[in-house]
């Protein structure tokens, strides 16, 4: 396995040519922060992943964390408490939040490219952070001054984690059908009962307290989601100094034993088994905790399709560094003694990969800038649009990020032969922690809903046709640029989704449900187009204005063909997949589908 180099030169190209960071930077919000600035940051925190986080990796995905039925106590991977540690010291974790609370006051944008390199050099480890980060989320957006003054400053710092409990064992994605219970005590507070399932770093020993956000249901609710809350619900609770003292009666009954991402505890909580209850404090309004679930998924759901993004990096890192050293055969035109790099198979797997990479890449950043435009841009119009595009790229950033994740891990498998398959050689692991990716946070099955069921309407379906506009218009830019090729290839594609999401408007929703993820990988696939022509105009614009001696530029512009050659010519299928009805998938009987 090759080690992690941090893909800072990339993640800045991405940066200024994709996200647009110098306009972003010239909001009043980020006038503290600079170009300089950023390109320090991101060195020096790319150095960190490199010498910290990763090198745990494996030794993590071998000894993980393990739990004591006993006591309830998680004890995780060796390194990884000093590990953390490290990473509060150097006052990483606060980057992006609000200064009010002792945060940097970066844009988000930055902050995902820091998740990029931290889940590149160590997903099973950055999982805690992550979940942290939703619950900081929440707390901002509807914890009333009291519960942000008690919490927020020690989650921005990292000094507590935070966690989301939203799964049960009877309740996967339903969330409606959720049993956790919240009863209400005589002092102002109430008593959580019930059990939680896969909840990430719900117990560990990196921190002196964990706060969980738990959905439950109060008395006298109406049945489903319309009568759920949620709760801040300590493993500790505070003394009048505000500090942990004494425990609180909730507990991880045990630790999932999983297929990948071992170093990170996934467990399962029982919240009141005591029978006095678990003390919890109610946020925001009752009967809208599914508000309070939508901030934190809608944020995990972005920096779940990064961790696609950096498991792809990391997967590629490793199957180019292996191509470059393995001999095996004599390629066309090579010798014996030449490398796999020369074989035309191995090249195309790796600039699949690559080309792909560098799209998600760009569609994830991009969704990122927006949510700060959204957020902090003075002109009302501008948030509104940003935020619409933001919401439609999210599902795309999930859905498309993740599955591209799996695929990318296993052709790196592919890449290494049958050495792939052997656990030594690390590569496996990889595609392992890569497997949970498409399912949590929303499965993308979830997600391809959304899109065709939510996003596609937005202000009445002219939102997702302004997109397709933004898109038009860079093709026209491609034309202007004598790539027309190229330009060509993305007007076909729009002109294709523009099409198809006519047809589906007047479809039955059966026929809708059964094409939604042929049609979130056809629009993922034009919009990471999108991002791949503005890649290809600022690498031209790059080679007209200066040195290429290392021939970065030019690479930008061949990765950017091959995607257009080799990906986007999928466009027109994946729509013809997505208006293929649903007579095929709806014409056996359940019967039909068991052994025969």
């Amino acid at each position: 396995m090759a080690s992690y180099v941090a893909p800072v030169r990339d993640i800045r190209f991405a940066l200024d040519a994709i996200a647009d960071l110098p306009k972003l930077l010239s909001l009043p919000a980020f006038a503290h922060v600079d170009s300089p600035t950023v390109d320090d940051l991101l060195r020096e925190y790319g150095r960190f992943c490199e010498e910290v986080f990763a090198p745990l990796n494996r030794s993590g995905d071998l000894m993980t964390s393990t739990h004591d039925p006993v006591s309830g106590v998680v004890t995780t991977a060796p390194g990884f408490v000093d590990a953390y540690k490290q990473y509060l010291d150097a006052g990483w974790n606060a980057v992006p939040f609000d200064p009010d609370h002792g945060g940097g006051g970066f844009p988000w944008v930055i902050n995902l490219a820091m998740q990029e390199m931290m889940n590149s050099a160590n997903l099973g480890f950055a999982l805690g952070p992550l979940l942290t980060q939703g619950a900081i989320d929440a707390l901002t957006h509807l914890g009333t001054e009291e519960q942000q003054e008690t919490y927020l400053r020690k989650m921005v710092s990292g000094e507590w984690t935070g966690t989301m409990n939203l799964t049960e064992p009877q309740a996967g994605s339903d969330v409606g059908a959720l049993t956790a219970k919240a009863v209400p005590a005589d002092d102002g507070t109430w008593r959580i009962f019930g059990q939680k399932i896969f909840i990430t770093y719900g117990e560990h020993d990196m921190t002196s307290n964990i706060v969980h956000l738990v959905l439950a249901r109060t008395p006298g609710g109406p049945a489903g989601t319309k009568g759920i809350s949620l709760f801040i619900v300590p493993k500790f609770l505070l003394d009048d100094d505000g500090n942990p003292g004494v425990a609180n009666d909730v507990r991880c009954v045990s630790i999932e034993h999983k297929l990948g991402i071992k170093a990170s505890p996934t467990c399962v909580m029982a919240y009141g088994d005591t029978g006095e209850g678990a003390v919890g404090y109610l946020l925001g309004q009752e009967f809208q905790g599914m508000r309070g679930m939508f901030i934190m998924m809608n944020n995990a759901r972005l920096s779940v399709g990064v961790q696609g993004l950096s498991i792809a990096e990391r997967a590629y890192q490793d199957a180019a560094q292996y191509a470059l050293e393995r001999v095996q055969g004599r390629p066309i035109g090579g010798q014996l003694g030449d490398t796999i790099i020369g074989h035309p198979d191995v090249r195309r797997m790796l600039l699949t990969m690559r080309s792909q990479i560098e799209a998600v890449r760009g569609v994830t950043y991009l969704n990122a800038n927006l949510l700060d435009v959204a957020k902090h841009d003075s002109d009302a119009d501008v948030r509104q649009n940003a935020q619409e595009l933001a919401d439609i790229l999210t599902p795309i950033s999930k859905g498309w990020g993740t599955d591209l994740g799996v695929e990318i891990a296993s052709l790196a498998v592919q890449v290494y032969g049958g050495m792939g398959f052997i656990e030594e050689t690390g590569v496996a692991q990889h595609y392992r922690d890569a497997r949970i990716l498409p399912i949590y946070e929303g499965t993308n099955g979830i997600q391809a809903l959304d899109l065709v069921g939510r996003k596609l309407g937005l202000r009445g379906g002219a939102a997702f046709a302004q997109m397709l506009d933004s898109v038009e218009a860079s093709a026209a830019e491609l034309a202007s640029a004598d790539l027309g090729q190229m330009a060509d290839g993305l007007s076909c594609a729009v002109g294709s989704i523009r099409k198809t999401a006519t047809a589906i408007g007047t479809s039955e929703q059966v026929a809708v449900m059964s094409g939604a993820t042929a049609f979130l990988r056809a629009v993922s696939n034009t919009v990471g187009g999108w991002m791949m022509a503005r890649q290809a105009l600022a690498a031209r614009a790059a080679l007209a204005a200066g040195d290429d001696s290392d021939g970065y530029y030019q690479a930008k512009l061949v990765t950017a063909q091959f995607f257009y050659e080799q990906i986007l010519v999928t466009v027109d299928g994946l729509c013809q997949q997505t208006l293929a009805g649903s007579e095929a998938v709806m014409a056996l009987r359940p019967d039909q589908f068991a052994s025969r």
